[in-house]
């Protein structure tokens, strides 16, 4: 990314963006206090919501909503409604900013392909629990959630897990209940998270409709081809852990280069962090060997959904080493792009993996920023994995960076997933998966069997009382 780039993204605001995101504040405020009785403040920041989405859709649904909710009758199509406008707004923004990013880049984008609907399915009473759930959270407030509401969340939780088809929905709530579990009470909070919440709380309610099969999917293809690895991007959190591995494909068939992404995942306890994350995605060997290896691997028949190729090891080979640096200079300039499914677009969702060189390492008041031509740009060291050998500190040492550019709290920023810098006079190269394999650092290496293996631990401990 060069420094005329940068200064597109910075200098211009797409219209109406600051306006989207105020009407979704005023709805997240709301949902603070709760729904139960609202105040003048909150009734009219519901109002403008629905004023500014008269015209859509979803105007005459979320015009009855508001009315309902405001005069203290709250339903759960009501919520439905609200969910669906909030979810409608953030998906604006993120078109906007994801076209201002593509025109920064250069980058082609394939357009959205939607799949066969799929008949509506029967009622689900797992769905049904969550569903309850959720308006209970939303009628009482983050303010005023208790331990016990917390705590009601394990039966939809239970429930959802016992259905695969519903094991996203069942990751979300978890991963809810356990963060208003750790801030209860919520009102002595100074600054409570409640863009996050409420993000999760929408995403949970639109999951939790019977008719969510209803809603057709991304068109799906089988693709061949070699994939080059980019980078992986580790989502942690206490209660699951995902590898996000960036990569481009180039097509068997002889198209286009695509850039493309996969995940694989597992549930975790909060005590098992660090290099030990990596023994929970064992069931895939061939991936794992690939970020460690830093190798190319050969796909037959993948599912490609949009940009996501759902994972089969048993479909992948290993091939030659290939460099990610050197993969990014030549292929991600022409690679092509693939549109967010329509439920999937939000600002926070945007991550776009770009090769950085040339710059200049700056840090400005406890923040790292990369000077590019004279155009800075903020580095996410904080979101650096803890399972990798990516540091703040070989990323204040680096010349370039492989990431991926983001945009939250109403600025653009680079995450990075691999560095190469000089350290000591010595070159010296670190990704977020040179640890995939196993750890390479010997300090750490000693560290982690002076610990011992708490995956192995916990494994059997199951596995002894799943044979009681």
């Amino acid at each position: 990314m060069l420094g005329t780039q940068l200064a597109v993204l910075r200098d211009g605001t797409p219209t109406g963006l600051t306006d989207a995101l105020d009407l979704v504040a005023g709805l997240d405020d709301a949902l603070l206090r709760g729904l139960a009785r609202v105040g003048e403040d909150d009734a009219a920041a519901l109002a403008a919501l629905a004023g500014a989405l008269t015209a859509t859709p979803l105007g005459d649904r979320l015009a009855e909503a508001v009315a309902k909710v405001t005069a203290g009758s709250v339903a759960e199509e009501h919520l439905l409604a609200l969910a669906g406008a909030r979810c409608a707004l953030l998906g604006a923004a993120h078109d906007a900013l994801l076209g201002q990013l593509d025109t920064a880049l250069g980058r082609a984008r394939a357009p959205w392909a939607p799949g066969p609907a799929e008949p509506p399915g029967a009622g689900s009473p797992a769905r049904a629990s969550a569903r309850a759930w959720l308006h209970e959270v939303a009628v009482t407030g983050w303010g005023g959630v208790d331990h016990e509401l917390v705590a009601a969340a394990g039966a939809p939780v239970e429930a959802a897990l016992a259905e695969p088809g519903l094991r996203r929905l069942a990751v979300l709530l978890d991963g809810l209940a356990a963060e208003l579990r750790a801030c209860v009470p919520v009102a002595t909070m100074a600054q409570p998270p409640l863009r996050r919440w409420a993000d999760l709380w929408a995403r949970g309610v639109l999951l939790a409709q019977d008719a969510a099969a209803e809603t057709a999917p991304t068109a799906v293809e089988e693709v061949s081809g070699r994939l080059l690895v980019l980078g992986v991007d580790v989502h942690e959190h206490d209660t699951a852990v995902q590898a996000q591995v960036h990569a481009i494909l180039e097509p068997a068939d002889g198209g286009p280069p695509r850039l493309v992404r996969c995940a694989v995942g597992a549930v975790k306890v909060e005590t098992i962090v660090g290099p030990a994350l990596w023994r929970l995605l064992d069931a895939h060997p061939v991936l794992l060997a690939a970020l460690a290896e830093r190798r190319s691997l050969t796909v037959t028949g993948l599912p490609l959904h949009g940009a996501d190729l759902l994972w089969h090891d048993d479909r992948v080979r290993p091939g030659e080493p290939a460099d990610p640096f050197a993969t990014a200079r030549v292929l991600l300039p022409t690679a092509v792009a693939a549109a967010p499914a329509p439920l999937e677009r939000h600002p926070v969702g945007i991550a776009e993996p770009v090769l950085v060189e040339g710059y200049t390492v700056r840090d400005d008041d406890g923040t790292t920023t990369f000077d590019i031509g004279g155009q800075p740009i903020a580095v996410e060291v904080d979101r650096l994995p803890s399972c990798g050998p990516l540091t703040p500190e070989l990323v204040a040492a680096s010349s370039a960076c492989l990431g991926l550019i983001r945009w939250d709290d109403g600025r653009w920023s680079l995450q990075p997933l691999a560095v190469r810098a000089t350290v000591k006079r010595r070159p010296v190269e670190a990704h977020t998966g040179d640890w995939a394999g196993g750890v390479t650092d010997p300090k750490i290496a000693k560290a982690e069997a002076k610990a011992g293996d708490a995956v192995a631990v916990l494994r059997e401990r199951a596995g002894r009382l799943l044979r009681r």
